[in-house]
């Protein structure tokens, strides 16, 4: 009887979502690494696209999983029981967070986290309209969906919400829509897909008052972001706003899976009547995986990763300096680099997978290379990586 290899399983019975996925089998991954079944090593420079931002298998986390499992993994539907990996994380994240966010709903991910606010915008204003952004992200279920900025992966499944404006990212425009009938204005505090596009700190300050004098609620999505990507450990203290909702995921569960959406206890407090169980999740704020984020987090803080993020930035942009680059973006550690097409990106992408750099694309700019990697990487591991990415990019010959 022939065996049947996992790359054989993996393309016959594992959905596919793209015609050409990566297929790399790894079998270990520590701190920056992954390793596949012929020991070969990879630099992981997107860190699960954010998700090991403290990277991988930190034996914190690890001990924090093994004894949480030993306790109790999932006991009742999210919300009815007092279970002290979610109060314990929550409690973290609060004193951490501005005053007003001092409410933690968890759920399995981002999407549901914008799901969730969405949900609770309309229930606490009675408003119907949400306004988003062109080129913006924040997950592939119905509701996110409909409030994705891009109508290539829009149009294959309408109907979708109704009431949805999307208007230009940093642009003066959205100021004329915002109303009394806006529910909220959603958005990324730094737009990831669109290969990291950095707003003006006075359109965001003008953004947040727009919405404080039209009492339409503001969310900012940092499930990207958060967690000290972008050199503080919220994008959003760099532009000196507080948002009314924020969005949590990736690196909140500390490589497990977990969302959350974050708000003012008496906005939030709207989920619980008319009708009661507003908004529930079975495994949403799973145990195990709030043991896993909250590990995490304290490594975060604890061992001052956010510190050398700026350092880090600065080594990226002193070794990445190629003619083929047509547009560096950049912020904190976390960087998109533009080639003149999708194909040269594409194969500079694979050409440094192959020498040992794992490395990936945008959604809405398929001709950019993305960076995102653990915040723990040291300067010789990034001056490597960043040799890998010259050496593939000379042998594209863009």
């Amino acid at each position: 009887m022939r065996i049947i290899s996992n790359r054989e399983i993996f393309f016959r019975h594992i959905a596919q979502t793209s015609f050409a996925p990566i297929a790399l089998e790894i079998v270990r991954a520590q701190g920056i690494f992954q390793y596949d079944t012929s020991g070969k090593q990879y630099i992981d420079l997107i860190s699960g696209f954010s998700v090991a931002n403290i990277g991988h298998s930190h034996p914190k986390v690890i001990k924090a999983v093994k004894e949480q499992a030993e306790r109790y993994m999932h006991l009742i539907v999210y919300g009815e029981f007092i279970e002290s990996p979610q109060t314990a994380y929550a409690n973290l994240l609060v004193n951490h967070l501005p005053a007003s966010l001092d409410c933690v709903y968890f759920t399995n991910s981002g999407a549901e986290a914008t799901e969730g606010a969405m949900k609770l915008a309309k229930r606490a204003t009675g408003r119907a309209n949400i306004i988003s952004f062109n080129n913006s992200y924040h997950g592939s279920t119905q509701g996110a969906l409909s409030v994705m900025g891009d109508e290539y992966y829009r149009n294959a499944f309408r109907p979708l919400l109704p009431g949805i404006i999307h208007v230009d990212y940093n642009s003066n425009e959205v100021f004329h829509f915002i109303d009394e009938d806006t529910s909220c204005v959603i958005l990324e505090t730094i737009q990831a897909e669109s290969g990291l596009n950095v707003p003006d700190k006075s359109w965001m300050q003008q953004l947040r008052s727009k919405c404080t004098k039209h009492g339409a609620l503001l969310i900012l999505d940092e499930i990207q972001a958060g967690f000290g990507r972008t050199g503080t450990l919220w994008a959003f203290e760099q532009f000196d706003i507080i948002p009314d909702i924020l969005l949590l995921g990736k690196a909140l569960g500390g490589g497990m899976p977990l969302g959350a959406f974050i708000s003012n206890k008496e906005l939030m407090k709207q989920l619980s009547f008319n009708p009661v169980l507003g908004h529930i999740t079975t495994f949403g704020g799973h145990p195990v995986s709030c043991a896993a984020g909250k590990a995490a987090f304290e490594v975060l803080l604890n061992e001052h990763c956010i510190e050398t993020v700026k350092d880090k930035e600065s080594i990226l942009l002193s070794q990445l300096n190629h003619p083929a680059i047509k547009r560096f973006n950049h912020f904190g550690l976390w960087a998109s680099l533009q080639f003149n097409t999708a194909e040269n990106a594409q194969n500079i992408i694979h050409r440094c997978v192959e020498k040992g750099c794992i490395t990936d694309w945008f959604l809405f700019a398929p001709d950019c290379l993305r960076i995102a990697p653990p915040l723990t990487i040291n300067e010789g591991e990034i001056i490597k990586a960043c040799s890998i990415i010259t050496e593939s990019i000379n042998e594209e010959a863009v």
